[in-house]
């Protein structure tokens, strides 16, 4: 039953995709007058692809973006956004699983699997705060104070540790690896 939900979902997310690139093929057709523009053909891809183009072409207009640019920022949150899909389904039923046989164990086997739910939190926590400083976003915006404050509490006295490396900071670096070595000792132990 999970795999042939698993697989509904992965040929939706094709689906999915292959309807967004026909969809930009068709107006990027129309945008270089591959397609008559007013003819009947450019009417009809219009009339399907402008409800879905629309909303791309008034984030890049606010951006400061080309809004020619929308038929593969449809193509990019298709692909990405399905892959995005899969794995969170994905993952969540393996955790479904992991805590089902964890809950059939006892205390031990259900205290391991919070630890390491715990670990996890924290690992994806600091990837995601990497990520924002790679992409401009301050520790300030609204979305990302949650993964300063589970993060900073351990980045802030390695950065007083660690020598200055000019603009690079290498604190995350550490703190991901000594979170995997923290984590598989307490797991093992358990």
């Amino acid at each position: 039953m999970i795999d042939a939900t698993l697989l509904l979902l992965r040929y939706t997310v094709f689906g999915a995709a292959a309807a967004a690139i026909l969809a930009a093929l068709g107006a990027v057709a129309i945008q270089r007058r591959t397609v008559n523009p007013f003819g009947r053909l450019a009417r009809l891809i219009r009339r399907l692809t402008d409800p879905l183009l629309r909303p791309f072409e008034r984030r890049l207009l606010r951006g400061g973006g080309n809004p020619q640019n929308a038929p593969w920022w449809l193509v990019a949150t298709a692909v990405f956004g399905g892959i995005l899909a899969i794995t969170a389904v994905e993952w969540i039923v393996r955790q479904i699983f992991m805590l089902l046989g964890a809950a059939t164990g006892g205390a031990r086997p259900i205290l391991a699997l919070l630890i390491d739910w715990t670990f996890s939190l924290l690992m994806l926590a600091l990837i995601v705060r990497v990520i924002g400083s790679w992409v401009g976003a301050s520790r300030h915006t609204r979305w990302m104070r949650p993964f300063v404050a589970l993060t900073e509490w351990f980045l802030a006295p390695l950065r007083g540790v660690l020598p200055a490396f000019g603009p690079l900071d290498f604190s995350p670096l550490l703190a991901w690896f000594l979170l995997s070595i923290l984590r598989s000792f307490i797991l093992t132990r358990l």
